[in-house]
């Protein structure tokens, strides 16, 4: 059963981000989930917004470039915490994430995308900018630390249509 929430109840969704979330993006006949453990939250242009980041290496970026949606389930009391280790170390490009890692995608309310099935707390975003990163404007020391391979992360801003809990 879904429950619905206010988005600004946002204390969840800031506790778990750091220990992941799956990200899930369906476009063009294709699904993937990846593990995403950093990302933001807030009110900008007078919507509530999430924002993700995912690397131009990853397949997830392939899917999310072009996709009008994603979802963000943040599994809660310890739930599928082996899953997201191994969604985070596993590309959807060797494999299918939901079968390997038996993973349930469940129809989103608002999306394309689905939600994990068992993720606990979903946010569902319509994709409404994207930006990519600029070494240059980039603090150095976070350049050095998090991008010495050069492999930057686009920013995808996500106005939050729904959020619930299983």
């Amino acid at each position: 059963m879904r429950e619905n929430i206010s988005w600004q109840d946002s204390r969840a969704f800031l506790e778990q981000l750091p220990r992941g979330a799956f990200l899930t993006v369906s476009h063009g006949g294709r699904l993937n989930t990846m593990t995403i453990g950093w990302g933001s939250i807030g009110h900008i242009w007078q919507r509530p917004v999430i924002m993700v980041m995912v690397r131009y290496s990853r397949h997830t970026h392939q899917l999310i470039k072009d996709a009008p949606d994603f979802t963000v389930s943040l599994p809660l009391d310890g739930n599928l915490k082996k899953e997201l280790g191994q969604a985070g170390t596993k590309s959807g490009r060797d494999m299918d994430k939901f079968a390997e890692l038996s993973l349930a995608p469940q129809p989103a309310l608002k999306t394309v995308s689905p939600v994990i099935k068992g993720g606990g707390l979903h946010y569902e975003c319509r994709v409404i900018y994207k930006q990519e990163m600029d070494e240059n404007a980039l603090d150095a020391e976070i350049r050095d630390q998090y991008y010495s391979d050069g492999d930057y992360h686009v920013l995808y801003y996500g106005e939050i249509v729904a959020c619930y809990r299983d």
